[in-house]
């Protein structure tokens, strides 16, 4: 019998509608429950792609006798952390606070007023490695309950005036200037691994958003030492196993040092954050490898992640059938040497397993290997190479395929239309570009009201119940803005403009700056939300920032530059002590302190050869958070073309930073040099 998540449009919440446990979504009316039954909540946060998170369902959630106890006892309540990042992080800083860690799924018990007392992560269905049983916690969780509610709520009320207490140093309201972002890199610089690239030991995290500080300040400054972090180790994990060797795209993580051995679930956000890095690093240096992977990345998340209605989906799992009946992490994607020798013949076999680091031990489990591009003297013909990737993917295509999320998250959604546009730019394909249309018309259609308020996420079409947060309007302003340097449509800009205007208005605190990460007038948690660092995406914080800037370089706005000054002032608190957990951020001060550049390109027509060429040469330029704008000449499509005539018939970019602007360019080349000094 379906209990109460039949009728939710979260994958992971449909995942348990049929276990005996009789979930409640969030709700009001959970707690009303908990409320008139005297029983306290237990609250389970996961997502779809989690690979523990099945696991504690499949040990607890389906096991009828512990189903029973919690039946009996509480009132449980399963939260998708991707539908309700508000609820996740508040409850996720009470676990860290209490227990010096987190993660998910995130286990917690809450009074009937939503208050926590007890903490923790996955529970096993036995004793194990010190863990206490699921059981044992849910019988001395249920005696505390019956015998000394006083004593729990005290232990509740203190843990809420203590997060109440937890409040940011923000360092002011003024943005990061050269010192900060020069002791940025020096930290950053103290924490890379020079032999492996990245940060700090395992597991291991692309560390998208740093690389991306680091390409720009390279930009503006010269800086060699952060060119040569930011393409050794993108070319540390495009050649490791975090990246899928066959059909592109990275996953969320590599558990060991060497990018050898990935966590296989592949999300949305990294591919979109890590597609633009590679992007914009093939820009700064010509690098084949990079363009290889932004293509390869791209066209992953369009293959595989694309839905019907033209948005993109949440996730692809990590696990999938072994071919035997068994749920495997990685089983999709590691090979075995009898495995090549199947699928590519004896003469193949051989030279295939040298080229992709496959061994007879494994680097994976049960003497698997994970694909990768080990560094060798040895030279592999390319037809040949080409020849096995294509019948290792047709044969990679038989297996069963792993689990699809496919809800549709507004702020990962754009992040993924800012890297189709500006990939699409780059290596003259159009059909990103329209990719990346076709996922910002959905989110016009499904995500934005009249009001042009954001919901969270859709599935088939269909909008979700829960409010955008802060990241979602800030990612998704980022991505219309991309579509508007990129198309010459000033719809987008306009949009992208709405989408602020509720920054302004209901997420900043006027006193302060300072940003939350909920709308004042969401719904009301135990505390309202707060998190400037970026950690898997970009923090709310700083996407905000960052559109903020992008949209006041646009129209000269200049209450929304001074609101994109006063966030970052965090950033110069923060990125001199923790450069790693700010570097969207610090991208973003990158973009401050170049300007940034406003570039505006004039031509008769956008379909005219010379104009198309000032174009793409604007968005070639490496200037850090340049905007462009093109179209006719005295356009009314976007600010920065007013009073721009062309020179003698001549299409022309006008470039101007500062309340300062050079003279008129016509020539393309001279454009991107401009734009990359």
């Amino acid at each position: 019998m379906p209990n109460r998540l039949a009728h939710e449009t979260s994958p992971y919440l449909l995942q348990h509608a049929d276990n005996p446990v009789d979930w409640w979504p969030w709700s009001e009316e959970a707690f009303e429950e908990a409320r008139r039954s005297g029983r306290p909540v237990l609250l389970s946060v996961g997502y779809s792609s989690c690979h523990w998170c099945h696991v504690m369902a499949h040990e607890s959630f389906e096991d009828e006798a512990t189903a029973d106890f919690l039946n009996t006892h509480f009132v449980s309540v399963k939260v998708d952390r991707e539908e309700r990042p508000d609820v996740d992080a508040v409850y996720m800083e009470a676990v860290q606070a209490a227990t010096g860690q987190g993660g998910w799924p995130m286990t917690v018990f809450l009074t009937p007023d939503a208050e926590p007392f007890y903490f923790g992560t996955y529970f096993p269905p036995a004793p194990r490695h010190g863990m206490p049983s699921f059981q044992q916690v849910l019988e001395g969780v249920r005696s505390a309950w019956a015998d000394r509610r006083d004593e729990v709520a005290e232990v509740a009320g203190k843990i809420v005036r203590d997060l109440a207490g937890r409040e940011i140093s923000y360092g002011g309201t003024e943005a990061p200037g050269e010192q900060e972002l020069a002791q940025a890199l020096l930290g950053l610089t103290r924490e890379y691994d020079p032999q492996r690239g990245g940060f700090g030991g395992a597991p291991k995290f692309p560390p998208s958003m740093v690389i991306e500080f680091l390409l720009r300040h390279h930009a503006r400054t010269g800086a060699e030492g952060a060119l040569q972090m930011a393409r050794d180790t993108c070319e540390r994990m495009a050649r490791g196993g975090i990246y899928d060797q066959l059909g592109g795209g990275f996953a969320r993580y590599s558990v060991d040092r060497d990018w050898v051995t990935p966590h296989f679930e592949k999300m949305l956000y990294d591919n979109a954050l890590l597609c633009r890095v590679y992007a914009h690093l093939w820009r700064a240096t010509g690098s084949d490898l990079a363009r290889r992977v932004a293509l390869e990345t791209a066209d992953f998340m369009v293959r595989e992640l694309r839905t019907e209605q033209g948005g993109f989906a949440s996730a692809l799992d990590a696990d999938s059938d072994d071919g035997s009946g068994r749920h495997v992490e990685g089983a999709y994607y590691v090979w075995t040497p009898e495995q090549l020798r199947e699928a590519l013949g004896d003469d193949d076999a051989e030279p295939a397993a040298r080229y992709f680091g496959v061994t007879e031990e494994g680097t994976f489990e049960e003497g698997a290997s994970v694909l990768q591009l080990p560094q060798r003297d040895e030279v592999f013909d390319a037809g040949r190479v080409a020849s096995v990737r294509a019948r290792l993917l047709e044969r990679r295509a038989g297996r069963p395929a792993p689990g699809r999320d496919d809800k549709v998250v507004a702020a990962w959604n754009g992040l993924a239309i800012a890297a189709l546009a500006e990939t699409g730019a780059c290596f003259d394909r159009p059909d990103l570009v329209d990719a990346a249309l076709g996922a910002a018309d959905l989110l016009v259609r499904v995500h934005l009201d009249e009001q042009a308020r954001l919901t969270r996420t859709s599935k088939d079409g269909r909008a979700g119940a829960n409010a955008g947060v802060l990241e979602d309007y800030g990612d998704v302003a980022e991505g219309f803005l991309a579509l508007a340097s990129v198309t010459g449509e000033g719809v987008w800009l306009d949009f992208a403009g709405f989408l602020l205007d509720h920054v302004l208005t209901r997420f900043v605190d006027e006193e302060s700056g300072a940003l939350y990460d909920t709308a004042a007038d969401a719904e009301r948690l135990i505390r309202r939300p707060q998190d400037p660092t970026d950690n898997a995406v970009p923090s709310g914080w700083s996407a905000a920032a960052g559109a903020l800037l992008g949209y006041a370089a646009h129209t000269g706005s200049e209450p929304h530059r001074r609101a994109a000054e006063r966030a970052l002032g965090v950033v110069k608190a923060l990125g001199p002590r923790v450069p790693r957990f700010v570097g969207w951020g610090l991208a973003v001060a990158e973009a401050l302190l170049d300007g940034p550049r406003e570039v505006a390109v004039v031509g008769p027509a956008l379909s005219d050869e010379a104009t198309k060429a000032l174009h793409r040469a604007a968005l070639l330029g490496t200037a850090p958070g340049a905007v462009v704008a093109v179209g006719a000449a005295e356009s009314d499509e976007f600010p920065l073309l007013a009073g721009r005539p062309l020179q003698q018939g001549v299409p022309a970019a006008y470039v101007c930073r500062n309340f300062t602007c050079d003279a008129p360019i016509t020539d393309p080349d001279r454009l991107r040099e401009t734009l990359s000094s």
